[in-house]
């Protein structure tokens, strides 16, 4: 359990904790999930929790059914009642962006992949995190510092934070919550040595294929994806640790 903690497990969605628990604190986990669930055969815990940013995680009740498959997702909006059509609304907005489509009927074709923005509706991915610090990877969502950013720099730190640190972190480590179950995890942008702009633009705009990394053409215009790539040269690719 120390190894699949430590390292995770190919093939599956577990990813490995070393580069984000020490040996005492992985040892710490095994042992409350061994005494908790093996033993005392106790229910697993719920991510939404106050603790974890979510407080007052019931206001989403109306979205619950999709969430849990109890209302497939792809049900025609016109079969559902009004509560639920709102729930639905809800789901789409908020939830879908970790719980992914939940339960379907007709599975169909492979979903399209091309990406959609991030975040969706209000949601923040730094409220379970950078706010409340209640996880480790509080100190990779904090914006970096850097001044005397030209305009087109700004406008690409505005859609960077925005859109892009969803995936590779505030600080473009990759190592914030989303970031490190993603596999393969998102680059660090802090360690593209070599890179050039044309390139960066290339990859932003088409994906990466056989890994995490969407194409993003169908949600930025050529300018924005100049301005992200200016802001991650400058920012992250120009200050390589």
């Amino acid at each position: 359990m120390i190894k699949s903690v430590t390292d995770g497990r190919m093939d599956t969605g577990m990813a490995g904790f070393s580069n984000t628990l020490n040996a005492e604190q992985i040892g710490l986990v095994v042992d409350f999930v061994r005494q908790a669930f093996m033993h005392s055969e106790k229910l697993n815990t719920r991510y939404h929790t106050e603790g974890n940013g979510w407080p007052e995680h019931e206001r989403y009740a109306i979205a619950f059914p999709f969430a849990t498959g109890e209302i497939p997702l792809d049900t025609a909006f016109e079969q559902l009642t009004p509560e639920q059509q709102q729930g639905r609304e809800l789901f789409m907005a908020s939830c879908i962006t970790c719980h992914d489509r939940a339960k379907v009927v007709d599975e169909g074709i492979a979903w399209d992949p091309r990406a959609v923005s991030f975040p969706r509706s209000g949601y923040s991915h730094r409220i379970p995190d950078a706010v409340s610090a209640a996880t480790p990877y509080s100190i990779h969502d904090q914006v970096p510092v850097m001044e005397a950013l030209s305009t087109q720099e700004k406008q690409g730190e505005l859609l960077y934070q925005a859109n892009c640190a969803f995936c590779h972190a505030a600080d473009g480590t990759g190592r914030n919550w989303i970031g490190a179950f993603l596999e393969p995890h998102p680059r660090n942008l802090n360690k593209m040595q070599g890179m050039m702009n044309e390139r960066l633009q290339t990859v932003i705009r088409d994906g990466l294929a056989g890994t995490t990394m969407p194409a993003w053409r169908h949600v930025l215009n050529d300018a924005q994806v100049a301005a992200v790539a200016a802001y991650v040269m400058r920012v992250f690719v120009a200050n390589e640790e």
